[in-house]
C-alpha cells in the first residue's frame, strides 16, 4: 500500500507477535530477564501479568526464542530434513507453548502430550495420560534437559486445568522440579488466583511480573525501531508533535501505537507526504475507538472523512 512510498521492505506497524520487531524498552527487558533467570534457576510457576495489547505474546514468543540461544547442535554435519531434530536434541531446554488454554484437563494434557511429542493411542484414559507425561519428564531428565510450558491467555484457563496441571509440577528429582510452568495473562488471571481452589497453586509462584506499556521516553525509539526493522532509511517519518500526540492516545500501549500509527502513515500517504504529522496522527486516533477521546480535538465524522480523503488522494497521487 504504501511501503514504496515510504521506501519499506515490509508494513512496520503490524499486528502480528513478530520477534524481528522486538523491541527492548524497560518493561520488556525487565519482564525478559525476570523470565530467563527463573527459568534458569529451575522454578517451579512463574506469572506475567499484563493490559490487552501490552504484548505478552510477542514477549513470551522471544522468550522461547532466547532460551535455547548459543545451544549448538551435537553434530556439525547435519541435513535440512535433520536440522530441526539436532536442534531439538542439543536444546538445554525442552519448551511447550499452549496459546489458547481454555480446555478440560484431559484436553489441556492432550495438548501437552502433543507439544512433548509423545506418542498416545486415541482412546488413552486421563490415568495413562498422566503415566506417560510423567515418564516422558523423567525420560527428559535423565537427558540433562530442562522442561517449560508456557501458556497464553491464562486467565481463560478452567481452575480445574490449573489443578491439573499443579499437581504435574509437583513430580521432581532430589535436585530439581521435572516440569516448569509460565503463565501469561491479563490483570483477570490475578482475580482467579484469589480463589481458594487454586490457593496450592498460588503459593507455587516463585516469580511474577506486570508488564507495562512504553513509557513517553521510549515511543520515538520503539517507532525509529520498528521503521528500521521493516527497512526506512530517512531521518525521521513522524515529527515530534505528531509522536508525543501518540503516547497520549494510545496510553503507550503497543497494540494501540501500531494502529494509530499504521492509520496516521495512510493519511500521510493519501495527501503525498513523506513525514506524518500531529493531524494525520489525531484523525488516525479519532477513527480507533480504543484511543482515548478525551485527547482528542477532532470527532468521529472529521476523523471518517479524512480517511475518506486519504483515499481519493490515493488515487490522484497515481494517475
Amino acid at each position: 500500500m504504501y511501503l514504496a512510498h515510504f521506501g519499506l521492505r515490509e508494513h512496520p506497524f503490524g499486528l502480528t507477535p513478530d520477534t524481528s520487531f522486538f523491541f527492548a524498552c524497560s518493561s520488556y527487558q525487565e519482564a525478559l530477564n525476570t523470565l530467563l533467570v527463573a527459568a534458569r534457576n529451575g522454578e517451579g510457576f512463574i506469572k506475567i501479568t499484563g493490559e490487552v495489547g501490552n504484548g505478552k505474546t510477542l514477549l513470551c514468543r522471544k522468550f522461547l526464542a532466547t532460551l535455547n540461544q548459543g545451544e549448538k547442535p551435537a553434530t556439525t554435519a547435519i541435513g535440512t530434513q535433520d536440522a530441526h531434530a539436532a536442534a531439538r536434541a542439543s536444546a538445554r531446554f525442552v519448551t511447550a507453548y499452549i496459546p489458547n488454554p481454555y480446555l478440560e484437563p484431559r484436553s489441556l494434557l492432550l495438548a501437552l502430550a502433543e507439544e512433548f511429542r509423545i506418542p498416545l493411542d486415541k482412546e488413552v484414559d486421563q490415568h495413562q495420560l498422566l503415566k506417560e507425561l510423567t515418564l516422558a519428564l523423567l525420560d527428559f531428565a535423565r537427558e540433562g534437559k530442562r522442561v517449560l510450558v508456557c501458556l497464553d491467555e491464562a486467565q481463560a484457563m478452567p481452575l480445574e486445568s490449573m489443578e491439573v496441571l499443579r499437581l504435574l509440577t509437583n513430580l521432581e528429582t532430589e535436585k530439581r522440579k521435572l516440569l516448569q510452568v509460565v503463565l501469561f495473562g491479563q490483570p483477570e488471571l490475578d482475580e482467579r488466583m484469589k480463589q481458594d481452589s487454586v490457593r496450592q497453586l498460588r503459593q507455587r509462584i516463585s516469580f511474577q511480573y506486570v508488564l507495562q506499556g512504553l513509557r513517553g521516553g521510549e515511543l520515538d525509539r520503539y517507532l525509529r525501531h520498528r521503521l528500521g526493522v521493516a527497512g526506512f532509511s530517512g531521518e525521521t517519518l513522524f515529527t515530534r508533535s505528531a509522536v508525543g500526540l501518540l503516547h497520549r492516545v494510545s496510553g503507550g500501549t503497543p497494540r494501540l501505537v501500531n494502529i494509530v500509527a499504521h492509520k496516521a502513515m495512510l493519511l500521510a500517504f493519501g495527501e503525498g507526504r513523506q513525514q506524518v504529522q500531529s493531524r494525520h496522527m489525531r484523525a488516525a486516533a479519532g477513527d480507533t475507538p480504543e484511543a482515548r477521546r478525551d485527547w482528542l480535538a477532532l470527532g468521529w465524522g472529521i476523523a471518517a472523512l479524512m480517511l475518506s480523503l486519504a483515499g481519493a488522494g490515493w488515487v490522484v497521487w497515481h494517475q
